[in-house]
């Protein structure tokens, strides 16, 4: 990655952060406009050093296979899964665009970034037996969940999970389904490759620069300013921008001034992990296991115990453990929390705090939390763990959307993911956490969708080429997602 100054001043594009959001438009932009200019800046070292770093997420690629947050229960006992569905549909979309890009030579071996890993839901209790039971009634019904498995009974489960069923009181109840159709995906590779693809044909890839702000001109464009590491400024002018900068995007957005962004705040949330390494314990657990959430957790804090393939090796990762700094990102400043509160969001602000009670009690439940509670949490899944086995790691830095509530005017906290359009579609910005990286080609063709509109019907063709079901939904074509799954499964290497 280039550490120089861009040497245009006047690019077609712009896009604001190193991830894998990033990373994905200038991939579709090099397949729907590889004529287009386009200008790449990452504020820290290296690209993917952020929420897209390995140990910074679960790489889990949520598929919510395993997800029980995405599939709520009624009071009745059924269970929707609405959510499930969606986005399962838009990890197919991802998939189907990697394998494109794995056929076009563009990522080296996908075994670089992918790696199948069965995903296994975990519950306790008659009445977690009972909702696993009717979810995975309800799921097995849709076809993009065809083959999941389903058991309570303690031996089976002990060929699923040995690791978790050691030492575990034989009289609880237990209960789980599984999916052999899981996937770990590391997505700093990913991002690291589209990167490197994205340069070999002219795109500039910029770090250790920092966009402080953006401004709008007289005649439509963008001034973009930037800053380098020794402190020297200078100005690009872009005709579009997309920031997808993480925690780093809300004020970037509120500085540029477009009404679309009033009302919107952010809630960060830290999040650590405990690791092993130990090859005895990794092969006692070849799988994704997804538990449930505390009352009053936030959705992206669900214990799991996840089986992990970074640079080679092989780990296991619990967690996360909850933290809170008033940092956007991992690498941000103290005060990105307070700076954020403006006129425009101030009631939104308020608003959460006084109706998110129960996720401040846990997080300060979290806070103070020492190695003994820690280790109790971990004992809950894996009966047999010894301390000395695990060590803690901060993982990244998440920023949940504030938005302001059109029915109520009231401040909401949403556990997803916020495209933020402004100015006739010349700007763009992505805000919020889960499902996140998974989704990000769905999410990277809605930023296509809502700022090209004009030139979206063109592009079908070479979308469609990449994307097979682009445009359709496979949940209603069995067919084509019998095909779709077929190919991806091949090209990936998912078969193992």
């Amino acid at each position: 990655m280039s550490p120089e100054p861009a040497s245009s001043t006047d690019p077609d594009v712009v896009l604001v952060g190193g991830g894998i959001m990033s990373a994905t438009l200038a991939s579709l932009l090099g397949i729907v406009a590889p004529g287009w200019s386009t200008v790449v800046f990452e504020s820290g070292p290296s690209v993917a050093g952020e929420s897209s770093g390995p140990w910074n997420n679960a790489g889990t690629g949520h598929a919510a296979l395993c997800e029980l947050n995405y599939t709520p229960a009624a009071r009745d006992g059924s269970v929707d899964v609405s959510k499930a569905v969606t986005i399962n549909e838009q990890f197919q979309v991802s998939r189907q665009f990697w394998s494109h890009l794995v056929r076009a030579g563009l990522t080296g071996s996908p075994k670089d970034f992918i790696a199948p890993v069965p995903h296994v839901s975990f519950v306790t209790g008659d009445v977690g037996r009972r909702y696993m039971r009717a979810r995975w009634s309800a799921m097995t019904a849709r076809p993009l969940f065809e083959g999941m498995e389903y058991t309570d009974d303690p031996a089976e489960l002990a060929s699923w999970v040995p690791l978790m069923m050691a030492g575990r009181d034989p009289s609880q109840t237990v209960a789980a389904t599984r999916s052999a159709a899981g996937t770990d995906v590391d997505f700093g590779s990913l991002s690291r490759l589209q990167f490197a693809a994205a340069e070999a044909r002219g795109v500039q890839v910029h770090t250790g620069q920092r966009v402080t702000g953006l401004a709008r001109r007289d005649d439509g464009r963008w001034d973009v300013s930037v800053t380098d590491r020794a402190g020297e400024r200078r100005r690009l002018r872009a005709r579009f921008v997309f920031v997808g900068a993480g925690g780093g995007a809300l004020p970037l957005l509120q500085g540029s001034g477009i009404r679309e962004i009033r009302g919107f705040g952010g809630f960060p949330v830290s999040g650590r992990f405990l690791r092993t390494r130990s090859p005895e314990l990794v092969s006692a657990h070849q799988a994704k296991v997804y538990g449930q959430a505390a009352v009053g957790a936030p959705p992206m804090s669900v214990p799991h115990l996840d089986l992990r393939l970074i640079d080679g090796d092989h780990s296991l990762l619990f967690g996360p453990y909850a933290g809170f700094s008033p940092r956007f990102l991992k690498a941000g400043k103290l005060w990105d929390l307070p700076l954020s509160v403006k006129p425009g969001n101030l009631g939104s602000m308020l608003g959460v705090a006084r109706t998110e009670l129960g996720l401040t009690r846990y997080l300060i439940g979290e806070l103070l939390k020492g190695a003994e509670a820690r280790h109790a949490t971990l004992s809950d899944f894996v009966p047999e763990a010894r301390a000395r086995d695990w060590e803690l790691i901060t993982a990244g830095q998440r920023v949940q959307v504030i938005k302001r509530d059109p029915a109520t005017g009231r401040g909401v906290l949403q556990f997803g993911t916020e495209l933020v359009v402004g100015a006739e579609g010349t700007v763009a910005g992505l805000l919020g956490a889960s499902p996140g990286a998974s989704t990000a080609v769905s999410a990277m063709l809605a930023v296509l969708e809502r700022c090209f509109p004009d030139r979206v019907e063109g592009w079908r063709p070479a979308l469609q080429e990449a994307i097979p079901s682009y445009g359709r939904r496979l949940s209603d074509d069995p067919r084509l997602l019998a095909e779709v799954r077929a190919e991806t499964t091949q090209t990936l290497e998912l078969n193992g």
